[in-house]
């Protein structure tokens, strides 16, 4: 019988102290955070200037509203608690500054521009794509048990873009679950600014404006053609679709044997980093409202990042 390959960690230490680091309190709020934690900037318009500020930093958009929502993802807090939780951390720091109460919050997310932390590349990046469903605010599972789904039961999908090498989410669109994923690809792909050296996804993207897509970024694209795809067959004199050289090769050489060569099985990552989001927060919205939703998944996405930024173990195979 076949025994599963087994791997061990050659940095342990600095491992296990990133992974201390994710949960303490100073890497969510720091210096910078609360020199910008009130609005210092006037709009010029009638009425009082927000007093909390919106200010996107180099690394990330961390301001008080975005804090207070990254803090309510990653501790897992109510919207009420974590505002005690900051009231409570403040005090015991010394510091004088007013907490957005969760009503405040609520109204600014919809406002809130996230922008994703990511390390520049030197070189151009494989991103792996896919989505993952988000349950939303609605019916508790003891009713959908006992009562059965109602017509009106939905969630949220979140597609996104990673980087295969370092695992950040490069990219984020959150679409209502009757988008395919085939439609939102240039949407992530237009959020990415590295250079792109090939898009990898699973046969939800084996769509001919798909691989147009990837072919006007100038990369390659790794996508199982459909058990019942044909060549297109385009004009003598013009060039052959990409779509056409993975075909041929896959008929030539079988499925597996392109997989492996075309370096698809790699897309799997994209399926780790919707595991590691959905462990780490919860796997489910506490806003009601679509924009909101999309605010708080963005802040997750960041949240992530900023932990991989941390470290990340550096394992080898053991040899049986």
């Amino acid at each position: 019988m076949k025994t599963k390959a087994q791997y061990k960690v050659k940095n342990c230490n600095a491992y296990d102290a990133a992974l201390k680091q994710r949960g303490s309190i100073t890497l969510w709020v720091n210096e910078e955070v609360i020199e910008q934690w009130r609005n210092q900037q006037k709009t010029g318009r009638k009425g009082a200037s927000n007093y909390y500020s919106d200010t996107a930093m180099p690394a990330a958009t961390r301001s008080g509203n975005a804090t207070m929502g990254t803090i309510q993802s990653v501790f897992h807090l109510p919207g009420r608690q974590a505002e005690g939780f900051l009231e409570s951390l403040f005090m015991l720091m010394g510091i004088e500054l007013a907490v957005p109460d969760h009503s405040t919050l609520s109204r600014r997310l919809t406002k809130l521009s996230v922008k994703l932390p990511v390390i520049p590349k030197e070189k151009a990046v494989h991103v792996v794509v896919d989505s993952t469903g988000v349950k939303v605010y609605g019916e508790g599972e003891w009713k959908v048990r006992t009562h059965g789904v109602a017509k009106r039961r939905t969630w949220r999908k979140l597609h996104l873009g990673v980087d295969e090498g370092s695992g950040e989410i490069l990219a984020a669109v959150v679409t209502t679950n009757d988008l395919a994923d085939c439609e939102v690809l240039p949407d992530l792909l237009e959020q990415i600014e590295h250079p792109i050296e090939q898009v990898s996804g699973d046969g939800g993207y084996d769509t001919k404006g798909c691989y147009d897509t990837i072919s006007q970024r100038g990369a390659r694209a790794a996508i199982p053609p459909r058990s019942n795809a044909k060549m297109q067959q385009p004009h003598p004199h013009s060039q052959p679709h990409p779509r056409d050289e993975n075909l041929p090769r896959v008929n030539q050489v079988g499925r597996k044997q392109w997989k492996q060569e075309s370096g698809y099985h790699r897309r799997s990552l994209s399926e780790t980093a919707i595991f590691r989001l959905k462990t780490i927060n919860g796997g489910k919205l506490r806003r009601r409202f679509f924009d909101n939703q999309a605010v708080e998944l963005f802040l997750q996405c960041a949240a992530l990042n900023r932990m991989i930024q941390l470290g990340k173990p550096d394992s080898y195979k053991v040899k049986n």
